[in-house]
């Protein structure tokens, strides 16, 4: 940054970086089935087009724009005429699948401008008569509909960008007095929560939140000049914006996308020839595309036959026990594992690389508690995957692990300069070590809550972010800190005993090859209960193997067998002993009829779940399980939902 302005804006930091790093690739996108590039002074120049041609239409200075479109380029190139054009954005995820989400998050942020993809169009459409304040939509692609098909209030981005041109020409001092008049304290977004409330929070993020966050993310992590990152995690979310569209242009790096499909499922199918295609060197990740992630690479072992797939178990095994927690790697009692690493990274893992495009650095892990074997497991491949801890609140990075910087188990150094505290339930700082909730304060703090003084009065308080979250200080190095799950949303056994139940629910599905998604229940009940969504293959493969058919009753009710079988390897004298308290591991289990997923709203569009939506529709296994026939794990509904 430059030291003649200390609390820069957005725009102050893309005019410096897109000129200090002009002709470096900063996006690219595959278009045609070609990949296209743009350069940093090329994304600049764009931004000046768009953000012209939206003062050439009348948008003020404070407007708010609302943005709903699959992660790509033009998102970016958008998003940032609008802030040039001193508007804030009010970015939408692609997976609000209701009306209602939508004309909410429209209207309650007050935007008067839409711009939306070719394929989101028809959703705006269906609800755009429900959104009285919006004066244009404009639509992204050319070609996603003949032109006489637009209506009335549509307008296509490329005749925006030919208004800006012309604007350009004879009026650059008032585009460049426009884009000056934006200060650090103005709204870059208004980024809305994906929790489980029907009317959820607008997040109020400055533009000195985004660029306080970004200088805080550089004391714990770096990439190198011309690196590539591949996007993955939507858009419509800041830890995209600061760890990957932000940080890439800090660096002089790029960014490329995913191409895009259709939907969503045929998106997703586009991410293994995008990696080949790109060969980044950083991705984005959430746990769970780090399980899809291992599930594939393991099943690509498995089907080398299963000569291959021993060598490749031990391989990782011993990388496991040489890195042990990373910080602590190698040493003299283990230095006989080192040139057997060597061997297998030259004759197994480089391979598994290779699928990744071979320049894999690292992966950065968010939006959810990372399972410390699957960290374990990408530092054994040679790619690993750092934990980080974040929430939109914060803009949203607060610590990180980073290569040469990291404990496994742990989120990560906390970022500088920002202050960390943990305080107990009144509100007082509680020694180093000791759980409790979570507390910052610094420059990516949020500006509050749009338009809900009560709720901000509770979170921020003095400048203190109350994170809601639990954790704890690292007792040996300060500089770390550990996440354990929920503050305020705790397990409450008959006693007022209070437990974080994200452990237990990260590690099951982990260890189990039999076990998809967990959820831990315990609202001041006698015993506290699992809802488990199964590996429905992987147990008819287990019970064919014992000579069962997987259809009939007893084939179901010994997949019910294994699962309890898995639950039970927590307790004492089990392999896994130890890692979480015995008297709150379930006693009751649930078997769930369908998964948890983002179409059915028990999972936010950062494929976390939510916890809330998942209670409000088992409902009424819930209370069955609290029964002494719904305790009975053999019970006719468990047997039904296999």
């Amino acid at each position: 940054m430059k030291e003649t302005i200390e609390r820069p804006t957005i725009i102050d930091f893309v005019e410096e970086y897109t000129r200090k790093y002009a002709n470096n690739v900063y996006l690219r996108e595959k278009v045609g089935g070609k990949w296209q590039e743009l350069t940093q002074q090329q994304t600049r120049q764009e931004a000046y087009r768009i953000g012209a041609g939206l003062m050439v239409m009348g948008l003020q200075k404070g407007d708010k724009i609302a943005l709903l479109s699959e992660s790509r380029a033009m998102w970016i190139l958008a998003e940032l005429g609008a802030m040039y054009a001193g508007a804030t954005d009010v970015p939408l995820s692609v997976n609000l699948g209701e009306g209602k989400d939508l004309i909410f998050r429209i209207n309650h942020s007050e935007a008067q401008w839409v711009l939306s993809s070719g394929n989101q169009l028809p959703k705006i459409r269906e609800i755009i008569a429900e959104c009285p304040n919006v004066k244009k939509v404009i639509v992204f692609d050319d070609n996603a509909f003949d032109y006489d098909r637009l209506l009335d209030n549509e307008i296509r981005i490329s005749e925006i960008q030919k208004m800006g041109d012309e604007f350009l020409k004879e009026h650059f001092a008032e585009f460049e007095a426009r884009f000056k008049s934006v200060g650090p304290d103005d709204y870059a977004n208004i980024s809305y929560t994906s929790g489980t409330t029907a009317d959820p929070k607008g997040i109020l993020l400055t533009h000195r939140n985004y660029t306080a966050n970004v200088e805080q993310g550089h004391s714990v992590i770096s990439i190198h000049e011309n690196a590539v990152m591949l996007i993955i995690l939507p858009l419509d979310h800041c830890f995209a914006h600061v760890a990957g569209m932000y940080t890439m242009m800090y660096y002089g790096g790029s960014i490329a996308f995913v191409p895009i499909g259709k939907n969503a499922l045929a998106t997703l199918k586009n991410v293994p020839t995008a990696i080949k295609e790109t060969r980044p060197h950083v991705m984005l990740s959430v746990p769970a595309l780090a399980r899809n992630f291992k599930k594939n690479i393991e099943n690509g072992v498995k089907a080398k036959g299963p000569a291959v797939e021993k060598l490749f178990n031990f391989a990782v095994k011993n990388a496991i026990a040489y890195n042990k927690e990373y910080y602590n790697r190698g040493g003299l009692a283990v230095c006989w594992r080192k040139p057997l690493m060597w061997l297998f990274d030259k004759i197994i893992f480089k391979s598994v690389r290779e699928s990744f495009g071979g320049r894999m650095l690292f992966f950065v892990g968010g939006g959810a508690l990372l399972d410390i074997e699957l960290q374990r497991f990408f530092c054994a491949v040679g790619m690993p995957m750092f934990q980080g801890y974040g929430l939109t609140e914060a803009t949203p990075i607060i610590c990180a692990n980073s290569l040469g910087h990291a404990i496994f188990g742990s989120s990560g150094r906390i970022v500088r300069p920002m202050e960390c505290k943990i305080c107990d339930e009144q509100g007082n700082e509680v020694p180093i070590g000791q759980k409790g909730e979570i507390v910052i304060r610094g420059e990516n703090v949020m500006g509050g809550y749009w338009k809900n003084p009560e709720a901000t009065a509770k979170t921020v308080i003095d400048g203190w972010l109350y994170t809601g979250d639990m954790g704890y200080i690292c007792p040996w190095d300060h500089e770390f800190l550990y996440v354990v799950g929920r503050f305020k949303s705790l397990l409450i056994s008959s006693d007022g005993e209070k437990y974080s139940p994200e452990g237990f629910e990260d590690s099951l599905p982990e260890v189990s090859k039999y076990v998809s998604q967990v959820v831990l229940h315990n609202n001041q009940s006698p015993y506290t209960i699992v809802m488990i969504v199964p590996e429905k293959e992987n147990l008819a493969e287990y019970v064919k193997a014992k000579g069962f058919d997987p259809a009939s009753t007893e084939g179901k009710k010994e997949m019910l067998k294994k699962i309890q079988e898995e639950i039970d390897s927590y307790r004492k004298g089990k392999p896994h002993e130890g890692l979480f308290p015995e008297r709150w591991l379930p006693a009751a289990v649930v078997i769930c009829d369908e998964p948890f997923t983002i179409a059915n709203k028990m999972m936010n569009s950062t494929m976390k779940i939510v916890r809330g939506k998942v209670e409000e529709h088992y409902a009424d296994r819930i209370e069955y399980a609290y029964t002494p026939e719904g305790k009975n794990l053999y019970n006719e509904k468990n047997i039904a939902s296999l």
